[in-house]
């Protein structure tokens, strides 16, 4: 079972990522984690793309897919795995479903956790983080016992950059540019599937059980 994960950022689809893995027992596969991964342990797909990376340069499509094509060759992946942040764009896509064909293999679902722009900004907008310790909290879902303090540390906590509204506003620019068009693509080989993003995570979670069962 090989499945696609879907969503603006922000939508949830890496905490649904991590709960199908853990529910169907396949790993949960974020390509920010093996590019980590690759460099740490200085292997040659690693050096190569740190040398795009040091340049702050985009590492090209093929060796993101011969780093991700690296990794499901692992053993734990003979039951599937779950792909979070990847495929990002149509070329994308394609690449991996031609090295996926060589292999004789497919990905069979694409799980869109769709939810309005409007809530993607609320919902990042709330969030504080604590920059001392790296925990998390959220002004209306998971609020500290004491305002703007953190709960394990003691120290302030802080909107980050990166859920600014108008950073927010940038990055699901960028996602309906170039990543939307993924919906069309997966909708036109009939493995998309769409859960409403919106409602409580272990509801989503009960519609995306339902689509893989």
């Amino acid at each position: 079972m090989k499945i696609i994960m879907l969503g603006a950022p922000g939508a949830g689809k890496g905490t649904q990522a991590k709960r199908i893995a853990e529910k169907f027992g396949i790993p949960h596969i974020s390509t920010g984690d093996i590019f980590r991964a690759n460099i740490k342990n200085g292997t040659e797909l690693g050096k190569e793309a740190k040398k795009y990376m040091d340049e702050g340069k985009l590492v090209p499509d093929e060796l993101t897919v011969r780093i991700l094509l690296d990794r499901v060759k692992d053993a734990d992946c003979s039951k599937g795995y779950v792909l979070d942040g990847f495929p990002r764009t149509i070329p994308q896509a394609e690449v991996l479903d031609s090295e996926l064909a060589k292999l004789n293999e497919k990905v069979d679902y694409a799980v869109d956790v769709d939810v309005p722009d409007e809530n993607i900004v609320k919902r990042m907008s709330g969030r504080r983080a604590c920059l001392n310790c790296g925990a998390t909290y959220h002004l209306e879902y998971l609020k500290p016992a004491k305002d703007g303090v953190c709960d394990k540390c003691g120290s302030e906590l802080v909107l980050r950059d990166d859920d600014k509204p108008e950073t927010v506003n940038k990055r699901l620019k960028v996602y309906h540019e170039q990543t939307q068009p993924l919906i069309d693509y997966y909708s036109k080989k009939q493995i998309l599937h769409a859960v409403d993003g919106t409602v409580d995570p272990d509801e989503v979670f009960k519609a995306i059980e339902a689509i893989l069962k």
